[in-house]
């Protein structure tokens, strides 16, 4: 029997536990998070502060992805690598930094792959973005082939790589990615 179709809901106190087992399993093959082990539980990473709205996908009851969205910072407040991730999407949508909205926190579970909730999941965020009138972008470290190629088929373009002073040794450059009107 096949998986049902997933459904989109916004994220609810109950999914952080699922959330964050879902996001340890699937860390070993994305590599997202980048950092192994994470300096805070999952679920710190999961409800990051600054997330403006939050969505989970659910397959067979089950919660099995994950995305947000958020502001980004003022460039001038930022760390380096921080601040040259923003700059590089204001360049890119040439809108200053409180016109743009970040996809972030986004994952699916190993099990949810192929069922189209990466996708649901994008999707829902962007339209979240541009119902507010704000530019999307997001970063990547580029460990997951099956994160870019659903970046790129769904047409979002690089516009600039940095290295953040969070980023591992041996880890490739973060990716600044935006989606043009």
């Amino acid at each position: 029997m096949s998986p049902s179709e997933p459904v989109i809901r916004p994220r609810r106190p109950d999914d952080v536990p699922h959330l964050a087992r879902a996001l340890l399993e699937q860390q070993r093959a994305s590599g997202y998070p980048h950092r192994d082990p994470l300096p805070y539980s999952a679920e710190q990473f999961i409800l990051r502060p600054g997330t403006t709205a939050a969505w989970v996908a659910e397959v067979d009851g089950a919660a099995v992805g994950h995305v947000a969205i958020s502001l980004p910072g003022d460039p001038t407040s930022l760390a380096d690598g921080d601040a040259a991730v923003v700059r590089a999407w204001m360049d890119a949508h040439r809108r200053p930094h409180d016109e743009l909205g970040e996809v972030a926190i986004f994952f699916t579970a190993g099990s949810a792959r192929g069922s189209g909730a990466g996708s649901a999941l994008l999707d829902t965020a962007v339209a979240a973005l541009r119902e507010r009138d704000l530019a999307p972008c997001l970063d990547v470290v580029p460990t997951s082939t099956a994160a870019m190629r659903l970046y790129r088929r769904t047409g979002w373009q690089e516009v600039g790589r940095v290295r953040p002073g969070w980023l591992s040794e041996g880890a490739p450059d973060v990716i600044a990615m935006v989606l043009p009107d």
